[in-house]
């Protein structure tokens, strides 16, 4: 290589290295959010549901779960798409009836809102089938799944449930978005 080029790559070069060391520290403190690129900002919104939906027409106890879930998770400072995943694997789970034992039709000893199990450490009888005490224990883990937020639904909660079907829970994402967003503000 003569000189002259090797002269310019190297200058190019070190163009790049100092361009990148000062817009190192200058970028650090640029506001993330406007510095966001646009497909980066579109794919933080909620996923659209995947699959085809199931709907059911829901009872005044069921309403009520419903709004205990979202309170819920409001009290635990997570935001709507929490409480949407919440209400969708409820309503696979249970379709959002808080279950007490079912003798020979119950599975293991499943109870409550979201089919939780004492003897895998849920809680006991009493705070499993307390709506609040279950979605809290839900959301707490919820929470260790890195990336939920981000995720398909029925990933998040089959990661957080252990299901035997854990594609089911995408069927209800559209009735749980239309329930959040029907009561988060009510």
């Amino acid at each position: 290589m003569n000189t002259i080029m090797r002269k310019s790559v190297l200058s190019v070069a070190g163009l790049a290295f100092a361009g990148g060391v000062f817009a190192g520290p200058i970028a650090a403190h640029a506001n993330p959010v406007e510095g966001k690129p646009v497909a980066v900002a579109v794919q933080q919104s909620a996923p659209k549901p995947q699959g085809e939906q199931s709907h059911i027409t829901l009872t005044d106890e069921q309403t009520a779960n419903a709004k205990a879930i979202i309170a819920a998770t409001k009290k635990a400072g997570l935001p709507e798409r929490a409480a949407v995943i919440s209400i969708a694997t409820s309503l696979q789970e249970s379709k959002l009836e808080n279950l007490g034992h079912l003798g020979d039709m119950n599975d293991h000893d499943s109870l409550g809102l979201f089919q939780q199990r004492p003897s895998s450490g849920w809680g006991t009888p009493e705070q499993i089938t307390n709506p609040e005490y279950s979605t809290t224990a839900f959301l707490k883990g919820l929470k260790q799944v890195d990336g939920w937020q981000d995720m398909p639904l029925t990933d998040a909660a089959q990661t957080v449930q252990v299901s035997a079907y854990p594609d089911a829970y995408a069927q209800w994402e559209q009735q749980a978005t239309d329930l959040v967003a029907q009561h988060w503000n009510s």
